[in-house]
């Protein structure tokens, strides 16, 4: 079992940024993957960016540019600075992590709000 705990979201202007954190704790030592997923009222959920062990990162062309994602092995952290928010980017975030074994196990986080307006 993999508990994650968010946080860094919030309302923001347009242009503006912002930094989530996400925090893995339980049984961590075989986490694969780390990353955000993020999903709009009425759409389906997208994936934002993830970082894999080795540092293999991949993006949301959405955000490519604007985004970066960031992982710290030693606290088992992932974090997602954004910057040039637009409302499109509105959205609730979420935390995940992949554990690999016998097979793959994904864990989400409860998420976090981020709200861009005027």
């Amino acid at each position: 079992q993999v508990q994650l705990v968010e946080s860094g979201g919030g309302l923001v202007q347009p242009g503006g940024s912002l930094r989530l954190s996400c925090a893995a704790s339980g049984s961590n030592s075989n986490i694969y993957s780390l990353g955000w997923y993020r999903q709009a009222p009425g759409k389906e959920r997208e994936l934002v960016a993830r970082v894999n062990k080795g540092d293999n990162i991949l993006y949301a062309d959405s955000v490519k540019g604007r985004f970066a994602i960031s992982r710290d092995n030693a606290k088992n952290a992932v974090y997602l600075q954004m910057n040039s928010l637009n409302p499109g980017d509105t959205a609730v975030y979420y935390c995940f992590a992949i554990l690999s074994g016998a097979t793959y196990t994904s864990y989400f986080g409860q998420g976090t709000q981020v709200t861009v307006s005027s």
